[in-house]
């Protein structure tokens, strides 16, 4: 009789690949997040609507910092500017392009008490949107669990101490998630 635990055992190195990759994605996203000064990084979470689907911004533009203050995004297709201008304006980064022919300059705005407080309710949903994924990881190894100890290849205790370590796996990411929007709070507040 062929062991059925190895179909059906939690994969808590796939659960906590995918608990990484939120991590991962809300670094990028916060590294987005600049103070004051123009960094590539700034338009990295923006799409934009190319070819009738949505393509990352650095598929579509080189972008450059060619001053501290000024972020430069070289459209390589001249059709796409204004889409990539639109994507731009509504990306919740408070940036205002200027058209240049295909290339859009985009200035640094100062960091005023309300931009500053803009920037950290944007951090904010980043963060929230991370501490969704976990959950839902949580949820689909929770759901894994059920139907293991469902189809028996799971004892009552055994599928407890599954639910408990799948718990503590997401309670520690989600901590980790609230130190990183913590600490960028306190950069962006910084004056």
């Amino acid at each position: 009789m062929v062991n059925k635990m190895s179909d059906n055992a939690v994969d808590f190195n796939d659960l906590k690949r995918r608990m990484e990759g939120a991590l991962a994605s809300l670094k990028t996203e916060l590294g987005g997040l600049r103070t004051g000064r123009a960094s590539a990084n700034l338009l990295e979470p923006i799409t934009v609507d190319a070819y009738g689907s949505q393509m990352p911004i650095n598929q579509v533009a080189t972008i450059s910092v060619p001053e501290a203050r000024t972020i430069s995004v070289q459209v390589w297709d001249k059709t796409m500017v204004a889409a990539t201008d639109k994507a731009i304006r509504e990306s919740n980064l408070g940036l205002n392009p200027i058209m240049d022919g295909q290339v859009l300059r985009i200035p640094m705005p100062e960091l005023n008490e309300e931009r500053r407080r803009e920037l950290v309710k944007v951090a904010g949903q980043y963060a929230e949107q991370a501490r969704i994924a976990a959950r839902h990881v949580r949820r689909d190894g929770m759901d894994h669990v059920k139907k293991a100890e469902k189809e028996g290849d799971y004892g009552k205790d055994d599928a407890h101490k599954a639910s408990d370590d799948i718990q503590k796996m997401t309670d520690d990411y989600i901590a980790k998630i609230d130190a990183m929007i913590s600490e960028k709070e306190k950069e962006i507040m910084q004056v």
